[in-house]
């Protein structure tokens, strides 16, 4: 890793190899670890557990005035009212892990009013670390990151993501799958979604779409993708994704195309009198919490064209440099 990494970075990068430690611990013993569930086909272990908690025991003795937002503990942890939060997951592809196929990993991300400034995904089965910092690139170890350079979907491979939740709508997301499936080289569903935004950021994949999904899933590849070339948005191209439950991402050109096919399915709430939480706006008590500290949304992109995530976008007037 680069000498002129940020600290705030290094605690994170620190914090997600101890985590990742965990976890390969544990992947040696399967049959052993104790399994519950937060829903059907929603799976939390206690591998789960001790991950976040060595995250947050590193983060808050380097930070302790920062606030916390994780997966299994949501805002139980760190302060509330601090303008610095840290966005955890501590083993995003847990149904993977469980069966022993090697796709999971480690999400960190750390967001200033609410925009995210440094990223880490770290692969514990592979030892490879995704990172970045905002305006300082993405990279992969010791290896710089750029976005693939495809510019017609017809050629290109990309990554989604399947509902599994009681509740997911299956007949849209057939739909759009059918649609983009039908206008691409090939779909692929590892079924981690903070691995697959680094993919995209590494070139892998040229393009990514996935619902349901929660702001500790996607903060830490947003910075990733961006930092790399790419963009990411909502379904409609706007910069408002992280608390929308609706992404998609990609190079460019493959993003603008993927805008195209995926606008008609968007489920994000437009008219300002529609803006208090619903429940198909804030499907969870966490989700309605965090929408508090969510960006203000973008302004609506002209149809057929993506909004190009600038520097500007992802910063407010004011904000303290990182």
């Amino acid at each position: 890793m680069s000498t002129a990494i940020h600290p705030m970075l290094n605690i994170a990068v620190k914090a997600a190899r101890a985590a990742g430690s965990i976890i390969n611990r544990a992947a040696l013993d399967l049959d052993v670890l104790k399994v519950g569930s937060k829903g059907p086909n929603d799976f939390v272990t206690e591998v789960d557990r001790a991950a976040e908690q060595v995250i947050i025991e590193t983060l808050l003795e380097a930070y302790p005035g920062h606030g916390i937002l994780a997966e299994e503990s949501g805002r139980e942890h760190g302060s509330r009212d601090s303008e610095f939060v840290w966005i955890i997951d501590p083993l995003d592809g847990t149904t993977n892990f469980l069966h022993g196929f090697p796709v999971y990993a480690v999400s960190i991300a750390l967001a200033h009013r609410g925009q995210v400034q440094q990223a880490v995904v770290y692969d514990p089965t592979r030892n490879d670390l995704f990172y970045a910092s905002r305006g300082r690139g993405a990279y992969l170890n010791d290896r710089r990151l750029r976005v693939s350079k495809r510019t017609r979907l017809s050629d290109s491979l990309v990554g989604t993501g399947f509902p599994f939740r009681k509740g997911d709508n299956f007949k849209r997301y057939v739909k759009m799958f059918e649609e983009v499936m039908q206008s691409c080289a090939g779909l692929r569903r590892p079924g981690a979604a903070a691995l697959d935004l680094c993919y995209v950021a590494a070139g892998h994949y040229d393009g990514f779409f996935e619902t349901g999904l929660s702001p500790w899933d996607i903060a830490a590849g947003s910075l990733i993708i961006t930092e790399a070339g790419g963009l990411i948005g909502n379904f409609t191209g706007e910069a408002d994704f992280l608390y929308q439950r609706e992404v998609v991402a990609g190079n460019p050109k493959v993003y603008g195309q993927l805008v195209q096919i995926l606008a008609p399915y968007t489920r994000v709430i437009k008219e300002p009198e529609a803006a208090p939480a619903t429940a198909a706006a804030q499907p969870d008590a966490t989700d309605a919490f965090v929408a508090a500290a969510a960006p203000t949304p973008a302004a609506p992109a002209e149809k057929k064209r993506p909004t190009r995530i600038r520097k500007a976008d992802l910063a407010k007037p004011g904000d303290a440099p990182m």
